[in-house]
């Protein structure tokens, strides 16, 4: 059992990001950008010599920690309670020295003197696993009745969720030697990621030329841009130059992807789980007919998907729909540039139905540098919001201007307020929030500023842009999320079938899913089936990207209970939901808002608002 609990929440990989000028990056370094731009990581710590500090502590205090409590736990209430408050201030010294030091290189990963640092964190990690490996097993191993008096002993009400959760995964737990060994190798199961990072990094892509005829460096930041560009001509050039230079490093993509699959499927093997989905989703109490539901119902909405391609097609005035046209707007409005203090000013007016004090907690957010705004060469690409309990949210953007940027700010301050609210409200053993519902939190602030935009259009093309806006946020979120969580579903069970993963599998799977989802509006370009190349998060996480397709879901249901009720139904989601952290599993918690995920009841339903938005799209377009 990791000892960290604060996740990195990310915006949804690859999705559009509606450009179509030339992107305006306003600062070449980071020395040259202003304070108020930069988080400000003197919030954890004031220097490295505290921050070292802290990881010498983390790694005398995993020592005693064995020392003291192992063999013991089972000894009475009072002991486990203290066992319990050591092993919270140890977790809770190594999760604020590790996001600490991932998030200084998260914004220079090109420095070797914070890779050193961040090596470190990763040996303190990986030294406090093996020292606290035999906690759960033990746990686990508790007679049933005793085990019941600590679950209702009083002195261990706030722990009976977490004791719970290890009760819940007893079957799961190996011996302690064989949970102590897998610790040791534990720093082996990120190599995969490193390896992807690293070759991601590296690859030089061709230059093109862009809108006005300049010569522009392809990268992997432009890329979506460009994919957006009103010119059909750059929009082409970018898409086969990228996935030319990726076809070149296909077998070494390949092999990492195999080797990521091999390591979850060896996992869930070793931990006595039927599938590598069941070790993934087991944790957090979600059955797999949730993952399994959420294909059926996608597959049953992908008409709908169709329908949306050929408008799309019609209103484009293409002859052939390519891949390459899809992430286009089908107007140019809104496509000038946008500055950081008028997109500020967008997600505070918003998100306003979320309440007075919601609102005071963006600005909070805002004046005291929780955010790091501009993109610079050696800054990680994407966005992201993390944090440890003892310190505020800390949201990484890589921002360009555009209109999906201030979503993409409106969606991780949505992480970062959830988990600001979760910190209030609940212990630490009890405050981290789980993927399946932080997703939820940050694609309603979405919703809400779709809502907000809406409302305030007065022409028809207006409408019509935001329209096509948030049919973009359902395909790129639902439809396109489930399209990777299938891909990945289909490529773990192949290899627990004992066939080879390799680069013309990966392709064949890859581009029949795409046929499929996108239908025969769409021409079938040799590239596509390259894309599993780029997207990150295959692999970062295992069976991560599905959460992104049911939290939109529901945040559509949330929104629509917010427009129906107001305040009360701000009040619940404030008290039942954003304050909830891991107070309970995921799908309780939702259930407590009204919203039952271990149905397909709000897939099915989201599917409906999709379909409501083409027919108001398309009724719009007939009066032209």
């Amino acid at each position: 059992m990791t000892l960290i609990v604060a996740a990195v929440f990310l915006i949804p990989p690859l999705s559009s990001s509606a450009a179509g000028k030339e992107i305006q990056i306003p600062y070449s370094s980071r020395k040259d950008i202003p304070r108020d731009y930069k988080w400000n990581l003197n919030d954890i710590y004031p220097t490295k010599k505290a921050w070292e500090s802290d990881i010498k502590k983390a790694e005398c205090l995993a020592v005693r920690f064995k020392k003291k409590f192992q063999g013991s736990l089972d000894k009475s209430p009072v002991h486990m309670k203290k066992a319990l408050e050591a092993y919270t201030e140890l977790s809770r010294i190594e999760e604020k020295a590790y996001v600490y030091i991932n998030l200084e290189l998260s914004t220079d990963e090109s420095d070797h003197h914070i890779q050193a640092l961040a090596n470190r964190a990763d040996i303190m990690s990986a030294k406090v696993s093996e020292h606290t490996a035999w906690f759960s097993p033990e746990v686990g191993k508790i007679q049933e009745s005793t085990m019941k008096k600590y679950l209702n002993h009083p002195d261990l009400k706030i722990y009976k969720n977490f004791l719970a959760d290890i009760a819940h995964s007893k079957s799961h737990i190996l011996s302690k030697e064989k949970e102590e060994l897998l610790a040791k190798v534990s720093p082996l199961s990120g190599t995969a990621q490193n390896v992807y990072s690293m070759l991601s990094k590296d690859i030089k892509f061709p230059s093109i030329m862009d809108e006005r005829g300049k010569e522009v460096q392809l990268n992997r930041v432009n890329f979506s841009t460009y994919m957006e560009s009103p010119d059909r001509t750059v929009r082409k050039a970018a898409y086969e130059a990228y996935y030319a230079t990726l076809a070149k490093f296909q077998d070494s993509f390949a092999s990492v992807m195999s080797a990521q699959v091999k390591s979850h499927n060896i996992s869930a093997d070793v931990r006595n789980y039927k599938s590598a989905i069941e070790a993934a989703l087991n944790p957090d109490h979600i059955p797999v007919k949730v993952y399994e539901e959420l294909l059926t119902s996608v597959h049953k909405g992908l008409p709908q998907l169709h329908r949306y391609m050929e408008i799309k097609k019609k209103m484009l005035k293409v002859n052939e729909l390519h891949m390459y046209d899809i992430s286009t707007p089908i107007n140019e409005r809104n496509s000038s540039y946008i500055p950081y203090e008028e997109a500020r000013k967008m997600v505070i007016e918003g998100l306003k139905p979320l309440g007075l004090e919601y609102g005071s907690i963006l600005k909070k957010a805002f004046n005291d540098n929780w955010v790091d705004v501009y993109s610079t060469e050696a800054k990680r690409t994407g966005a992201f919001q993390w944090g440890a309990y003892d310190s505020h949210p800390f949201v990484l953007l890589n921002y360009q201007g555009t209109k999906n940027d201030v979503s993409t700010l409106a969606h991780e301050l949505g992480h970062a307020v959830h988990a600001y609210y979760s910190k209030q409200a609940q212990t630490y053993i009890n405050s981290g929030n789980p993927t399946f519902t932080a997703e939820v939190a940050s694609t309603l602030n979405e919703n809400l500023l779709w809502e907000s935009e809406y409302k305030k259009a007065k022409t028809k093309e207006e409408k019509i842009f935001l329209l096509n806006q948030r049919l973009e946020d359902f395909r790129t979120t639902l439809f396109r999320q489930a399209q990777f969580a299938e891909f990945e579903k289909n490529i773990h069970e192949l290899d627990a079938e004992g066939k080879s993963i390799n680069a013309e599998t990966l392709k064949k799977i890859y581009g029949d899913i795409n046929n499929k989802y996108y239908g025969s509006a769409i021409a079938r370009d040799e590239q596509i089936p390259m894309e599993w190349a780029r997207i990150p998060h295959l692999y970062d996480y295992d069976f991560y990207v599905y959460q992104y397709a049911t939290s939109f879901a529901a945040s559509q249901a949330l929104a629509q209970q917010i427009q129906d009720e107001g305040k009360p139904a701000v009040k619940r989601l404030k008290e039942k939901f954003l304050k909830a952290g891991g107070s309970s599993d995921p799908i309780s918690i939702l259930k407590n808002t009204g919203i039952d995920m271990s149905t397909s009841k709000p897939i099915d339903e989201a599917m409906q608002v999709f379909k409501e938005t083409l027919d108001e799209l398309e009724k719009l377009l007939s009066k032209e």
